[in-house]
């Protein structure tokens, strides 16, 4: 969802809210460069605080190296900090020790933790060495939980469509768990191994389709021809297993930020409708910036949801009026209003009577009874 901001005056603005946005730049340094300042806008927007952190979502691979440098340059050029933000890790190569120059651990380190103020604590990155690995993931969706529920996740796909590593045929519905690597996914990594496949893992951990749709805010970055066709069931197809992509047409937050040459499955006329969007908002006089209003509406569903989880706490056994909704709350749980039955009846008993002619009603009120015969004419002979 898009939010464009027009400036009223100091500290305020009229923030308007679009559909689903694709911003397309010309090439992979304009696009990572979108990216990396429209994350450093939100973090700044946010404040945050120790008691109040930046959840962050991160993935790997090549697709974000350039957006981590720019990070690590508005660091050291002191427009952000990382002292208040956490960070959870899409995914995680089961059996590659952490410090494999592969490992994910290893990139995170060397693109961007290394070089940055993070609290070291604040780092979660799935553990593929773990001696039970379906705890360790269950343990990561709890943390998240714990965290307050992750911000904004950014994220790159590969050339199937597949987020993180929700290979084609994934759960829409699925969390944090053990995950058997395709094929393509499998030749794709071997460069990063001196293009060995013997050398690439077969397994990881991975955070669910459903684990990234519950953050906030999806930012996917898709550069190259190469991903063109799964932007293109992304964008023009239906949500689809087969394209993990395709599930952030369910989202209500999202920004994909692609290249030129990722559009090029495209029709022209998509790429043209969006990229009027931003058109018609510039010549507004409307800045595309970080949705204030997105963190505002947040804030106040948190508070709502504290307040009703207070609420259920305070409510004892029995049943209560619960003055917020006018519902019922029986044993701590609200309960849904129930519908009286509807009474059927006969058609009939809607019908009114038809008036009584004259002369059929005696005296004592009884109807006047007659034959057949008495009512027909005596014919003349």
């Amino acid at each position: 969802m898009a939010s464009y901001c027009l400036p009223l005056g100091e500290g305020a603005c009229w923030m308007l809210t679009t559909t689903r946005r694709l911003v397309v730049r010309d090439n992979q340094a304009t696009a990572s460069e979108y990216v990396a300042e429209y994350i450093i806008q939100r973090i700044n927007a946010f404040a945050p605080t120790a008691t109040r952190p930046f959840v962050l979502g991160l993935p790997t691979g090549s697709s974000p190296q350039q957006v981590y440098a720019i990070l690590v340059a508005a660091f050291r050029e002191k427009r952000i900090s990382f002292k208040h933000v956490i960070t959870f890790n899409m995914d995680e190569y089961v059996g590659l020790p952490s410090a494999h120059p592969q490992s994910y651990h290893t990139f995170m380190y060397n693109h961007l933790f290394s070089h940055i103020d993070i609290d070291p604590s604040n780092v979660h990155i799935l553990d593929g060495n773990a001696p039970d690995l379906e705890s360790e993931c269950a343990a990561y969706e709890a943390a998240i939980r714990k965290a307050g529920g992750i911000e904004l996740f950014l994220g790159g796909i590969g050339p199937d469509g597949h987020v993180a590593f929700n290979e084609p045929g994934s759960s829409l519905n699925s969390r944090t768990r053990v995950k058997t690597l395709a094929y393509d996914t499998i030749l794709a990594n071997s460069r990063f191994f001196g293009d060995d496949l013997g050398k690439v893992p077969r397994m990881a951990l991975t955070v669910g389709v459903a684990t990234v749709l519950a953050a906030k805010e999806v930012v996917i970055i898709i550069t190259g021809a190469h991903k063109a066709l799964a932007l293109q069931k992304c964008i023009e197809g239906p949500v689809n297993h087969m394209w993990t992509l395709s599930s952030l047409q369910m989202h209500q937050h999202a920004l994909i930020v692609v290249d030129e040459d990722a559009t090029l499955e495209l029709q022209v006329k998509t790429v043209k409708y969006f990229k009027s969007i931003e058109g018609v908002a510039k010549e507004c006089g409307y800045d595309q910036m970080v949705p204030s209003e997105i963190a505002r509406q947040n804030a106040e569903r948190a508070a709502e949801e504290a307040e009703m989880k207070a609420l259920l706490e305070s409510k004892g056994n029995g049943t209560k009026a619960n003055g917020a909704n006018g519902g019922l709350m029986v044993n701590g749980t609200p309960q849904r209003a129930v519908t009286p039955d509807i009474i059927p009846d006969r058609m009939s008993s809607r019908i009114s009577d038809p008036p009584i002619p004259e002369g059929m009603m005696k005296e004592n009120g009884e109807l006047k009874m007659s034959n057949m015969h008495s009512r027909m004419p005596v014919p003349a002979y």
